[in-house]
């Protein structure tokens, strides 16, 4: 007799087989048809060996705090010269990867083209930022997913938010609960345009939390956050909303995590 998770499994199986017989599976970078799913290899779900292999990880040695990557040998934890005069409010961010080659051209066609069909192969690339030996420590059940949200006027216009879409994939694939805590208040100019100076002063009073997340019955009190974002760059975004996180939330932990680090 099959118990209840057992049917779900098979039948879970043979959808697949069925999709992957009607909708050949196809590399998201070179477009090459994929082999059959192998178990060991999570992410020959999206990608063929050869892509996969050339995905630009990111790898120890890097900055303890902004995740920002270093070359040479480097043994020990160390604050990079970016992040020595400055004073954030999450604990400190990191990516799975960085933001060149094919990582950073998915990431534009997800944000930019619309290509919402790509939430699944980010969503497994977010998870290898949970690899970071600080949060193997944590038991993550206990923490709560957040987006960087978008304005309505941007979400309109992109027609989704593309942190919020990670979220749900990385839920799903954790169990961690994802909550849409916070809101973007001013409809600012884009980021990527700024100097960093420009960044910092663009965002200020940006953010604010939803109802429901205020006082202190607010969910988020003493809480840990992981807030989710597609590509960290100077963390001006991350840390403005990491301050309304800490201070009108309570949240006792903030810890950003992207794809990718720019």
């Amino acid at each position: 007799m099959l118990t209840l998770a057992q049917v779900r499994q098979a039948t879970a199986t043979c959808w697949r087989a069925w999709l992957d017989a009607v909708y050949p599976r196809m590399c998201r970078v070179c477009d090459k048809p994929l082999p059959e799913r192998d178990a060991l290899r999570p992410l020959g779900e999206w990608f063929c060996k050869d892509c996969e292999e050339d995905l630009d990880k990111l790898e120890p040695p890097y900055c303890k705090v902004c995740g920002q990557p270093y070359e040479g040998m480097i043994e020990s934890e160390f604050r990079c010269g970016n992040c020595a005069d400055r004073k954030f409010f999450f604990d400190f961010a990191v990516a799975g990867y960085q933001a060149e080659g094919s990582v950073r051209e998915l990431v534009h066609q997800f944000k930019y083209g619309k290509d919402i069909s790509l939430r699944g192969a980010l969503g497994d690339l977010l998870q290898r930022a949970l690899q970071d030996p600080r949060l193997q420590k944590e038991d993550l059940r206990g923490w709560c997913l957040v987006p960087v949200p978008l304005h309505r006027i941007r979400e309109h216009e992109r027609e989704f938010n593309q942190s919020w879409e990670l979220c749900r994939q990385l839920a799903r694939r954790t169990g961690i609960p994802a909550l849409q805590v916070l809101r973007r208040k001013h409809h600012t100019d884009k980021q990527s345009r700024l100097t960093r100076a420009q960044r910092l002063e663009n965002l200020r009073g940006a953010f604010a939390l939803r109802r429901g997340f205020q006082g202190p019955e607010s969910p988020l009190k003493n809480g840990k956050v992981l807030l989710v974002d597609d590509v960290f760059t100077t963390g001006a975004t991350t840390d403005a909303c990491a301050r309304v996180l800490r201070r009108e939330g309570g949240a006792q932990k903030v810890v950003v995590i992207a794809v990718a680090r720019g």
